[in-house]
Parts: structure tokens; C-alpha cells; sequence
């Protein structure tokens, strides 16, 4: 362990700096059903080459299926 003199300045002495702390993550979207339905009972969603059905049932419950 290197001895620091005492009549370095404090600027050129090797002092550990404090950890930054993580980004925090951005805050989700929201969307209503009511928005991305549009008055519908369905909605196909394409993502990556694939389609995903969102369905609204009888009973007001969301399904998403591949």
C-alpha cells in the first residue's frame, strides 16, 4: 500500500470515490383497454413476425393468445 505524505494536496491523493447509484428504470406507459380496443372486441398485435389476439370476453376479462 503506497504512503501518501501529508503535504500532497488532497486533490492528488488516491482517495476511493463513492459508488453511483443504478439509473432508475423509466415508469411504465399505461394505456386503457378502452384506448387500444377502440370500441372493438378485438385487436391483433404484431411484434417480432408473430400476431398476438387480445380479446375482450363476455365476461369483460382481457385474453391474449399467440
Amino acid at each position: 500500500m503506497p504512503v501518501l505524505s501529508l503535504r500532497q494536496p488532497l486533490s492528488s491523493r488516491s482517495l476511493p470515490r463513492p459508488a453511483l447509484p443504478p439509473p432508475m428504470p423509466a415508469p411504465a406507459r399505461y394505456v386503457s383497454s378502452h384506448a387500444l380496443l377502440a370500441g372493438e372486441r378485438e385487436l391483433v398485435i404484431r411484434h417480432q413476425g408473430s400476431e398476438y389476439h387480445l380479446r375482450l370476453t363476455r365476461n369483460d376479462k382481457l385474453i391474449l393468445t399467440k
